[in-house]
């Protein structure tokens, strides 16, 4: 029962419904909201009596019918298994007034004479208040009761119920045709020749994997320069000359040396992909570079070490920045149409933030390019684990993983739901709410609306207490898989998987910008971080070819795929899928 108005679906009100409102009001809605169950964290609702019953059609007594639906005027449960039978329909039709029920597995109202589904904004309000003390309940208690129950699971080995297996296409390698390999031939240059055969190492190092020297204390600089020059749409980028250096310093005078003249972090970028791509294996000094980005960012400008993080958001700033006085207007970050580094890292993430006490909801949208994340609570484990140790040894990798718990491990699928988790506001953090007129209580969650080419998350590994005037680093394990599924932390997915079908939360028609092609995103570069906070080192592992290398400065070196699952991440790099190129392993050849 709906209709579309300016393209968007209005449902049209049932006569059914509005004559049971007009006898009975919303009294009995209000009655069913003792009987409404949520499976936590945050799933769908359902009607039962008791939590363990198991709901059975009075008339014929089958419990696994398509849809059970209780009527809302008596209470009888009744089947519903169209084009076979209705018993609920049959009991519409006998007793008037009986024609509305509540289906006892989702929690909406259902019109058994209409046979559809309706809508009621009294009964969908009491819906949502249940699952708004269900998932406050939740949270308070899982901090308290997290020791016990990762205990438990560690005797019983079971594994929470929410680590679902999904089910994944197997990705299929490109290999060109006939008509390709002309095309390839007549509008190619081969990059491995006689002039440059003397530079190749010995090894056959991927193309365009080089070292870059250490100018003092910027291992933070090379291993995120490192994560960039590897990062599919940038390369891409500036290898097809989409930012000719030669051009824009002429274009601004700089060549000429006249007083327009000024730094570009790009043109040093386009500089760098030059020199990395050349062949050349010796290590390149990003000399000219750290100049500019130290012209940029004075205030970090100097040879103590600096936080890789921090330099990542700082350049990826200084490119946009240089590409808006150029153009002289200003775009949206969130848009990802301003600059190359906001068309490959910048996202969309949505807040809400709903009263507690009548549902209404304020919604924000924030552009980012980048995601950071709080590890994991410590679940039973010493999550003080040395540094030293989790590097020096491949078998931490495999203690670990045979109990999250005995190790203190994180997961990142665990960081990612706990940052899109629904959680309450403090009492000094009542927002004010525009229906009820005053500041309440309010619930809070996160989301993703839009994805990025490139999603770059940022683990916080170094506290700061401003109560104790001090600094640490912690070093737990995280584990962080290789293909990831980002379709659960979307906004459209946890706005449905909470509410279901019921449309007010959807005021504002939230739109699924990311489709479900490019939710699927695939692990790149990890650059990680050993030592003290105050005396560190970064070292960045890169996936090319489906072989991982270890980049150390001015040392590139080929290693084992456990040696980066046991590497104490900091920065993760993933691209989606449709992006990556994973090397066919032989199968292509036949």
């Amino acid at each position: 029962m709906s209709s579309k108005i300016n393209g968007h679906v209005s449902p049209q009100p049932c006569p059914h419904l509005l004559d049971f409102r007009s006898r009975n009001g919303s009294k009995p809605f209000r009655a069913l909201q003792d009987c409404i169950r949520v499976k936590p964290p945050g799933g769908r609702a359902a009607i039962r009596r008791e939590p363990s019953e198991v709901p059975r059609c009075d008339t014929c007594e089958e419990s696994s019918r398509p849809r059970l639906y209780a009527c809302v005027a008596c209470a009888a449960v009744l089947c519903h298994a169209p084009p076979l039978h209705s018993h609920a329909s049959g009991h519409a039709l006998s007793i008037p007034g009986h024609e509305i029920a509540v289906d006892v597995d989702r929690a909406e109202l259902f019109c058994c004479a209409c046979r559809d589904q309706v809508y009621d904004r009294d009964f969908d309000s009491a819906v949502v208040i249940a699952q708004t003390i269900t998932i406050t309940a939740t949270t308070t208690a899982t901090a308290s009761t997290s020791g016990s129950t990762a205990m438990q699971c560690n005797i019983t080995g079971s594994q929470p119920e929410n680590l679902r297996k999904r089910r994944r296409v197997d990705y299929r390698p490109w290999a060109p045709d006939s008509r390709e390999h002309v095309i390839i031939e007549n509008h190619s240059i081969p990059l491995q020749d006689a002039t440059n055969a003397s530079l190749i190492s010995s090894i056959e190092l991927p193309w365009g994997l080089r070292g870059l020297n250490n100018l003092g204390n910027t291992c933070f600089m090379n291993s995120v320069l490192q994560a960039l020059l590897h990062t599919p749409p940038l390369r891409n980028y500036f290898l097809s000359d989409r930012h000719n250096r030669y051009y824009c310093q002429q274009k601004y005078g700089a060549i000429n040396g006249t007083k327009n003249s000024r730094l570009c972090l790009a043109c040093d970028m386009d500089a760098m992909f030059s020199a990395v791509f050349s062949g050349d294996r010796t290590p390149y000094s990003p000399a000219k570079f750290l100049y500019s980005w130290w012209q940029h960012a004075a205030n970090l400008a100097s040879y103590e070490q600096q936080d890789a993080h921090e330099f990542f958001i700082s350049m990826l700033d200084g490119i946009h920045e240089k590409v808006e006085k150029d153009k002289r207007k200003s775009q949206s970050p969130g848009s990802g149409d301003c600059c190359i580094a906001h068309r490959v890292f910048s996202g969309i993430l949505r807040s809400d933030v709903m009263c507690m006490v009548c549902g209404f909801t304020s919604t924000t949208y924030d552009p980012c390019v980048d995601i950071s994340l709080d590890l994991e609570p410590n679940q039973g484990g010493s999550g003080k684990s040395s540094s030293s140790k989790s590097h020096s040894s491949c078998n931490v990798e495999a203690d670990c993983m045979g109990s999250n718990q005995k190790c203190g491990m994180s997961t990142l699928k665990g960081c990612l739901e706990r940052f899109t988790r629904a959680e309450k506001l403090g009492s000094d953090q009542k927002f004010f709410c525009q229906k009820c007129q005053v500041r309440q209580e309010s619930l809070k969650q996160m989301s993703i609306r839009k994805l990025p080419l490139v999603s770059c998350f940022h683990i916080k590994r170094f506290e700061h207490s401003s109560i104790r005037k001090m600094s640490r680093k912690v070093d737990r394990y995280l584990q962080f898989p290789f293909s990831l599924d980002m379709s659960p932390y979307l906004s459209s997915s946890i706005l449905r998987s909470r509410f279901g079908n019921r449309i007010f939360p959807f005021d504002g028609n939230e739109q699924d910008v990311s489709n479900e092609l490019s939710s699927e995103f695939e692990l790149f570069a990890v650059v990680t971080h050993a030592g003290k906070l105050d005396a560190g080192h970064y070292v960045t592992y890169l996936r090319l070819s489906n072989q991982w290398y270890k980049c150390d400065d001015a040392w590139i070196t080929r290693v084992n795929e456990s040696i980066v699952r046991a590497a104490q991440g900091y920065m993760m790099f993933y691209v989606q899928k449709m992006l990556y190129y994973k090397a066919s392993e032989k199968q292509a050849a036949s």
